[in-house]
């Protein structure tokens, strides 16, 4: 039987929506292990709050929700706000599992995700990465698998109106590859989203996790593109997920520069696209 970490950094969390996603974890790690596919998770959920009240209330809930699977789950406080792949790699560098699982705060795993990310990546020893089929909160499909974007497309998509977006519609389905047969399996994904990343952790290791170069947006793009270097992303319609992100024109001023300027680095180091 396979054993699993999962990495879940937050900041200022809203507490409400990840006890819904440690719930939904934790079946979905009971579901895997009933099935004997799983012997042993272990969680790691790292904050970048830099507040003990919000440690404190973190702490207790995963020792409420968490406990029975690994009574030395640690709840990890960051002395500063090491942005998203930094953290994750506070866990990546220590793990030794067979498979890693990088998840967003904001999602809610079906209870039978674990058990088909399992078996899929037995089945397919070449695939590095999984991700999975994702629905928003309203449960309308979301699109997290991506072609390599152009600097257009991503502007266009993320903060145009919808007036100046309609006439760019097949550019952005392109990008968000609405092409693809949503009910069958891929083997040749480009990028993958951030907010579930299901690892075959000997792959993810060769890495070397998320790069410093980001802060937040964009890490997982550039570790999609260097994962392709030791494994095929594949894309595996069973697992799923609901999301409940938001994009960064919908969080303020500060979230759309971060937005830029880790654009402006991917860009950087991968090449430059218009479209």
């Amino acid at each position: 039987m396979a054993t699993l970490s999962i990495a879940i950094v937050t900041y200022q969390p809203d507490l409400r929506l990840l006890t819904h996603c440690l719930d939904s974890l934790y079946a979905a790690y009971s579901y895997a292990k009933r099935k004997e596919l799983l012997s042993a998770a272990k969680l790691y959920l790292i904050d970048n709050s830099t507040d003990k009240k919000i440690l404190d209330k973190l702490a207790g809930l995963v020792h409420d929700i968490w406990l029975p699977p690994s009574d030395s789950t640690p709840v990890i406080a960051t002395l500063s706000n090491l942005g998203f792949g930094l953290a994750h790699n506070l866990a990546i560098n220590e793990t030794s599992t067979d498979y890693h699982l990088v998840l967003n705060p904001d999602v809610i795993l079906e209870e039978n995700a674990l058990h088909h990310a399992i078996r899929f990546m037995e089945q397919h020893p070449h695939v590095a990465l999984l991700t999975p089929s994702t629905v928003n909160e309203q449960g309308k499909k979301e699109y997290l698998n991506k072609r390599y974007p152009g600097i257009l497309t991503l502007l266009v998509r993320g903060f145009a109106p919808d007036l100046l977006k309609n006439r760019f519609l097949k550019k952005i389905a392109y990008y968000e590859m609405r092409d693809l047969d949503q009910d069958k399996a891929s083997y040749e994904i480009p990028l993958a989203s951030g907010c579930f990343m299901f690892f075959r952790t000997s792959m993810l290791k060769k890495t070397k996790g998320f790069s410093e170069k980001f802060f937040l947006y964009f890490e997982d793009y550039d570790l999609s593109i260097r994962t392709h270097e030791h494994g095929r992303i594949a894309y595996a319609p069973d697992v799923q997920i609901m999301h409940f992100g938001g994009g960064a024109a919908k969080k303020g001023l500060k979230h759309i520069f971060l937005f830029i300027r880790s654009a402006i680095i991917f860009f950087h180091l991968h090449g430059w696209r218009l479209w």
